[in-house]
Order: structure tokens, then sequence, then C-alpha cells
């Protein structure tokens, strides 16, 4: 089974975290933050991860340090969940048009994190959501999930379309990334031998 578990705490959040690379898609995520709920409804719909989250953090800040450690969560249930790699595609990469709005998502599960980020919001806010916190969101995930991530804005206006946008485009990268191929024959798809 393709499972994990992750708790983490700190003095400003708790976060708990249980993926299903196997799944159907199945959710239930409750981190006090609506638009990020949203988001990550969006990103386990998308990918097949089954994905329950429970966060409690220190919203009289504000939402970035939630919105930030559940990121980190992820990225290292992912981590888990893969196990030694082999088997796996390892590479995904989604156009995901959405009414005015096209992110274009690549990544690759190499262990080594990397984000480069080229999608620029037309407004601060989402609701009471910050848009920043949608780049923060990723790059937690990328470096604590070892993934090399690349998402690119080719046209957009709305920035509510442009965040799902990317969470989608994400979620349908991922679930190309962490599929078996049937003709690897359970081997690692490296030549180095470890990823």
């Amino acid at each position: 089974m393709r499972t994990a578990k992750i708790s983490r705490k700190t003095a400003e959040t708790s976060i708990e975290v249980e993926l299903n690379l196997d799944g159907t898609g199945t959710y239930d995520n409750q981190t006090g933050v609506g638009f990020f709920d949203h988001m990550l409804d969006q990103l386990s719909r998308h990918s097949l991860i089954d994905m329950t989250i429970r966060a409690k953090g220190d919203y009289h800040i504000d939402d970035h340090h939630t919105v930030e450690d559940t990121g980190i969560a992820i990225g290292q249930a992912l981590v888990q969940a893969l196990g030694d790699k082999k088997g796996i595609n390892r590479y995904g990469h989604f156009a995901l048009a959405m009414d005015d709005t096209q992110v274009r998502a690549a990544l690759d599960l190499s262990g080594r994190s990397f984000l480069v980020w080229n999608c620029d919001f037309p407004s601060q806010k989402i609701g009471a959501f910050d848009t920043e916190l949608v780049r923060e969101f990723f790059q937690a995930l990328a470096l604590h999930g070892g993934i090399t991530l690349h998402i690119d804005l080719v046209h957009g206006v709305n920035s509510h379309h442009i965040a799902e946008s990317a969470f989608k485009a994400v979620a349908k990268s991922l679930r190309m990334a962490v599929e078996a191929d049937p003709r690897m024959a359970g081997s690692l798809p490296s030549t180095k031998g470890a990823l």
C-alpha cells in the first residue's frame, strides 16, 4: 500500500496528513482556511490521491504558517508514500484550461527540490486569502517532497481561476508521475541507481 500518515506540530501549527496514492480522489480537508481547503480538494480530486488533512494554525496572525506547514506535511507524506519510487513514471506534465486561464505544470519526482514559478496574480486577495500564499504552498511542497516543479501561467485575468488552475495542473501532473509504469517492471526510473 502506497500510503502515508504525517503529524507535524510546531508552536505555530498542528498538521495531520493522510495520503493514499492509489485512491480515487476522495478528500476530507479541514485547515481552517476556506479557500485553501477548496484548493486542496482540487489537488486530491484531480490527482486521484485520497487526502485527509486536519490543520490548526495561528490564524490570529494570518494564514501563512498554516498554508506553508500544510505544504511541508503533504510533501513529507508524498516522500513516505512513494517509498523507493521503483516502477513509477517519475515525470508528469499538464496544460490546464479553465475559462480565461491556462496554467502549465511540469514536475519530476527526482528527490531534488526546485520550484520555478512564473505565475503572477492580478489581485492580492481571493476573498480573504492572500494570493502570495499559493506560491508559498508550492514552494513548501516541492522542497519537502523532493520535487522539481515548474508552474507557468500562459494567460489569465481572474485570480481565483489562476490559483485553481495551478492546483489542478499540478494535481494532474502528480497523477501521471506517481502512476506505476507496467513496462518499468518495478525498476527505478533513473540511470543513477537512486532517486
